[in-house]
């Protein structure tokens, strides 16, 4: 396997885009293999990596299906559902606390608002 071409940020050749760069306009690498990589420096830290891919070789992103719809809805209502109260909180339950605020503080009193 021989090493990618490696370029500095912001300084790869035309043609050539991230993921999240194809992604922006509708398209994915489609198995296409990465042919280069992208270094960004950082202060003291390992430089941030990211794969470049042929703009060329990509494919347009499948469309949502409405059964990836539903599964979509349910797995953010999962992570809304307390598991004490059983209730839709409204937004995501903290993974920190691990239920919804009401639950992990009974004792608080509600906020004056």
């Amino acid at each position: 396997m021989s090493a990618l071409p490696v370029y500095r940020w912001r300084l790869a050749p035309d043609g050539l885009a991230t993921v999240r760069q194809l992604r922006v306009v509708g398209l994915r690498p489609g198995g296409s293999e990465a042919v280069a990589q992208v270094e960004r420096p950082r202060w003291r830290r390992p430089p941030l990596v990211a794969f470049l891919y042929r703009i060329d070789h990509a494919v347009p992103v499948r469309p949502m299906t409405p059964a990836r719809w539903a599964a979509l809805a349910a797995a953010n209502l999962a992570r809304r559902t307390c598991p004490t109260c059983h209730r839709d909180a409204g937004y995501v339950i903290p993974a920190r606390l691990g239920e919804c605020v009401p639950c992990a503080f009974p004792d608080s009193e509600p906020c004056a608002a």
